[in-house]
């Protein structure tokens, strides 16, 4: 069973006991990602993340690593678009323990400013390892296309030259502002004592801040747009896609049934159309990126350098036999089993569980347990699965980024 509790400090707390396993999760969830940040700042909450882990009064990084693998546990943090968690996964014997790490780097981290000098050369390099990846590059540059003045449109990493310019005080003055009481839950998944975990929450978060977090503006309005990135790469890699998936929306899971049928499977129209049947190219398919108050479809392709202008056309096909025909019963049968599938995979370890909860609690205020997930997606119905066609198939909404040696005009492509 999943319970909320709301600590007397004013932080919330989600719980989830399942006593018949034999490790929990603990994940500190922050309401603080790329979207809260401004033009001086991009990248700030990614480094945050990693500052971390790199030292406290009470222990160095050294020190935080050996502390969480003498007791066998995992400790590490991620920071998306819209949050940031930092969490431990350790056996449930051990948890107290690996809380007390995960708490000390939480609200004790020092932003030392060698260590900061250090570790920016490390995401450095991770910004490396990203813009060499054609795949990522793409995506990022069809985010920028498609939520062009939109903060979900800026990279999580920032770049370099505004990495190089923060300082010890900016990481300071970040968290001061966005780690505060109300940005800020416990997420707690697996074997744990209740009593016990939450009077430990209730004595260190008590110091957190009581400061209101400035609200993100998010733009109405919406052009499609298009962005060509040459590079002397093997491969021209294309993104092409809608905005319209936000999270809790009605069609949320009939979205994801289209997707699915459309390009989540080796067995979805585009994989067999493109790669299978015309043998265009290795990679191709589709997927959905759901936050608070927006997201979007993406299909994404990675083709020949001559053969972008031809798969494009294939795509387009596809979408034009969709439109015109529609989904058959045995399709819509069978993505709604995948997708029960899926989801119910993702649950069968207590990280999954932890971030599942924690992310629908911090961002939509209300957790669906598995049985009510499971009936949403049993309870779509193919008028809203139209519904979601006409969305999807609709060109003169779609934005599309592609990156290779020959430039060529998508908005002429996708629109002719």
């Amino acid at each position: 069973m999943i319970k909320t509790v709301k600590l007397n400090c004013g932080a919330e707390v989600v719980l989830e006991k399942i006593p018949y396993v034999k490790s929990t999760c603990v994940g500190v969830w922050v309401k603080a990602g790329s979207v809260n940040e401004g033009s001086d700042n991009y990248g700030i909450s990614h480094f945050i993340e990693h500052m971390t882990f790199k030292g406290t009064p009470a222990r160095n990084a050294k020190q935080i690593a050996e502390d969480i693998d003498r007791i066998g546990g995992q400790i590490n943090a991620f920071t998306g678009k819209e949050a940031t968690c930092y969490y431990v996964k350790t056996l449930d014997s051990n948890i107290n323990k690996a809380v007390e790490v995960l708490l000390d780097i939480f609200f004790h981290s020092l932003y030392d400013e060698k260590e900061m000098e250090r570790e920016k050369q490390v995401v450095y390099e991770e910004i490396n390892m990203h813009d060499d990846s054609p795949e990522d590059d793409v995506s990022d540059t069809f985010y920028e296309a498609l939520f062009d003045n939109h903060p979900l449109g800026t990279e999580i990493l920032g770049t370099k030259e505004i990495l190089a310019s923060l300082t010890p005080d900016d990481l300071r003055r970040y968290v001061d502002e966005n780690y505060t009481v109300g940005n800020v839950l416990i997420s707690v998944t697996g074997n744990f004592d209740e009593n016990s975990i939450l009077e430990t929450f209730e004595r260190h978060f008590r110091q957190l801040s009581r400061k209101q977090q400035r609200e993100v503006v998010y733009p109405d309005s919406y052009k499609p747009k298009f962005i060509f990135k040459e590079r002397d790469i093997e491969q021209a890699h294309i993104c092409m896609g809608v905005r319209g998936a936000k999270l809790d929306d009605e069609l949320h899971y009939a979205r994801h049934i289209v997707s699915g049928i459309l390009g989540g499977s080796m067995s979805s129209r585009l994989f067999q159309s493109i790669r299978e049947e015309k043998g265009m190219a290795y990679s191709v398919y589709s997927y959905l990126s759901s936050y608070k108050e927006d997201g979007c479809f993406t299909i994404y392709a990675g083709v020949g350098q001559d053969k972008l202008p031809e798969t494009i056309k294939l795509i387009k096909k596809e979408l034009e036999l969709l439109k015109e025909k529609g989904i058959t019963q045995d399709e819509f049968i069978a993505s709604k089993e995948q997708l029960k599938s899926s989801y119910t995979f993702s649950l069968e370890n207590v990280s999954g569980r932890m971030a599942a909860n924690g992310k629908s609690q911090l961002l939509l205020k209300k957790i669906y347990s598995p049985e009510e997930t499971l009936n949403r997606i049993s309870s779509v119905t193919m008028d809203e699965v139209n519904m979601v066609i006409e969305e999807f198939t609709d060109m003169k909404n779609y934005s599309a980024s592609a990156t290779g040696r020959n430039p060529v005009n998508l908005e002429e492509l996708l629109n002719m």
